[in-house]
């Protein structure tokens, strides 16, 4: 019979392993789980507490390249070291990978081998006595398939709106901005070949978590409805520490933040509009890698400050010296910039497609994909209406308060209690 959504509060999963590559979210993940007695073990590519890597946090910060810097502030935070099983042989090596592999075919390549190789890794070293295993969109296939076999649940997440989704996206605005970014030439039978993978793991996922509700209507169309009763909706959560930044009227233009690759996926063109729009009335800054073309880049520069990345510790000032947070994307899952500038009291302009908590009107405008005209009047009304700036900031934190790492946590764990059973 069908899938169905079904409480199961008398043997929902106990221990659970978390299969994880990188840092997402802070290891939110595997801390919420061990905070609640359900984490049985962590499996992850790298990070800065066992073998080689550890010994980076000794080294002075000024000896350190960027890279080596994210790598030493890969921390997972109070989950206990022999609860960890790291990878860095294969860390390094995929991370050598990615940065030759200069094409979209050969990154989906290398996305591909490092599922396959990091799943094959963790069934080597066991299930220990887990009931459930925990997983990432596109990097859990083989390894949700053996922990079934086993007996176990198997819980995914899909971090962003599906593959085929997101390559529509881009193939539209390609066409639209000739000359932004490099031509991505993606034969049909290999979009279709990695779209059929992802499918294939909502296949064998018991749940499948969903940041927004962008990202479920995503893959109910991609996968049918049959799987809508497996997917359920749990927006993130981040931490207090930006909601202690304190806002201070002034005069002058308003100062519009956005954070994120400067690129075609996060709207670029469009925030270039609305700068071109408002110049004079609003100073506009975008943080982050920049991933476009020597002339694209040129014109961007010439309205709008670009810093490049930056380290996620100097982030805070970024928000302090904003009036409004903008972020145009045309495809993302839920972006936690939203809920960071929420946090430290940002009203924010968004799409539908940004899987925001966004309240349109309250704490910030959802505005339309691809309208910088929309855009552009909302930061109008904001810099000529202060009184509503202020208003909007207050509800700005209020939202975020709901969507702290705890009340994260809480609505993790009663989601993991809902794995659907079949009849």
């Amino acid at each position: 019979m069908a899938d169905i959504l079904k409480p199961i509060r008398s043997h929902p999963p106990s221990q659970i392993i978390v299969a994880m590559m990188g840092a997402r979210r802070h290891y939110a993940i595997p801390r919420i789980l061990h905070n609640s007695g359900r984490l049985e073990h962590f499996y992850t590519d790298i990070c800065a507490v066992q073998g080689w890597p550890s010994l980076l946090t000794h080294l002075p910060r000024q000896w350190q390249s960027k890279p080596l810097q994210r790598l030493a502030g890969r921390i997972p935070t109070d989950i206990p070291v022999n609860k960890i099983t790291s990878y860095p042989g294969f860390g390094l090596a995929n991370s050598f990978r990615l940065s030759r592999a200069n094409s979209l075919g050969k990154k989906l390549a290398v996305f591909t081998w490092a599922g396959k190789r990091f799943n094959h890794l963790v069934e080597t070293s066991g299930f220990k006595n887990a009931d459930a295993i925990y997983t990432f969109d596109r990097a859990g296939l083989e390894l949700m398939g053996t922990a079934k076999a086993q007996g176990l649940k198997t819980i995914m997440e899909q971090t962003v709106a599906p593959f085929i989704i997101n390559q529509r996206y881009m193939h539209e605005e390609q066409e639209q901005f000739p000359g932004w970014e490099p031509p991505e030439i993606l034969s049909n039978d290999a979009e279709m070949w990695f779209s059929e993978r992802e499918k294939a793991e909502w296949a064998k996922a018991d749940l499948i978590l969903c940041g927004s509700e962008y990202v479920k209507a995503g893959i109910i169309e991609c996968g049918g409805g049959d799987l809508s009763g497996r997917c359920v909706v749990v927006p993130y959560g981040v931490d207090s520490r930006l909601s202690g930044i304190q806002r201070q009227p002034h005069t002058g233009p308003l100062k519009v933040l956005t954070i994120g690759s400067v690129g075609l996926r996060k709207g670029a063109p469009y925030i270039l509009e609305s700068a071109q729009h408002l110049k004079g009335r609003a100073i506009f800054r975008m943080v982050g890698s920049v991933d476009i073309l020597p002339a694209a880049e040129a014109k961007l520069r010439e309205h709008v400050e670009l810093t490049g990345q930056i380290p996620r510790s100097l982030i805070s000032e970024h928000f302090q010296w904003a009036d409004v947070f903008l972020l145009p994307s045309l495809n993302e899952g839920s972006a936690g910039v939203i809920y960071e500038a929420l946090s430290s009291g940002l009203p924010v302009i968004c799409t539908p497609n940004a899987g925001s908590v966004v309240r349109d009107g309250v704490d910030g405008f959802v505005v339309p994909i691809r309208n910088p005209q929309i855009i552009c009047t909302h930061l109008e009304k904001l810099a000529h209406d202060r009184e509503l700036l202020t208003e909007m900031s207050q509800h700005a934190r209020q939202r975020a308060a709901q969507y702290t790492l705890a009340a994260y946590g809480n609505r993790l764990t009663d989601a993991i209690d809902l794995i659907p059973v079949t009849l």
